[in-house]
């Protein structure tokens, strides 16, 4: 099992940053993939980025590409989101995920282990 805690969210004009950060603890050492998702109200969930956490190859999709960045910490078991030049459009519940299966992760279909969330809102 893993459990994953998500901190970091908040409230932030247009054009500020956030950094997000999810704590990982269980058996850690099986995940092959983590990544960030998001979920605004009414719409679909969301891959945001993901991490193979061996080779620390890293995946975006084309919305945060060159304003996200996510990354790893594994002596402290801590995955990390730096977001910058928020826009409103990125107002959302984030989410941290983590999976031990690589089709899952190839697919971005994470599903093993999620977080609870925390909120991001960003004003115009």
């Amino acid at each position: 099992q893993v459990q994953l805690v998500e901190s970091g969210g908040g409230s932030v004009q247009a054009g500020g940053s956030l950094r997000l950060s999810c704590v990982a603890s269980g058996n850690t050492y099986s995940n092959y993939c983590m990544g960030w998702f998001r979920q605004a109200p009414g719409k679909e969930r969301e891959g945001v980025a993901v991490i193979y956490t061996v080779r620390g190859s890293t995946y975006y999709a084309d919305s945060v590409k060159g304003r996200f960045t996510i990354s790893q910490d594994n002596n402290k078991n801590t995955l990390y989101l730096q977001m910058n030049s928020l826009k409103p459009e990125d107002s959302a519940m984030y989410y941290c995920a983590a999976d031990s299966r690589p089709p899952n992760c190839w697919n971005w279909a994470l599903d093993n282990y999620w977080g609870q969330g925390t909120q991001v809102t960003v004003s115009s």
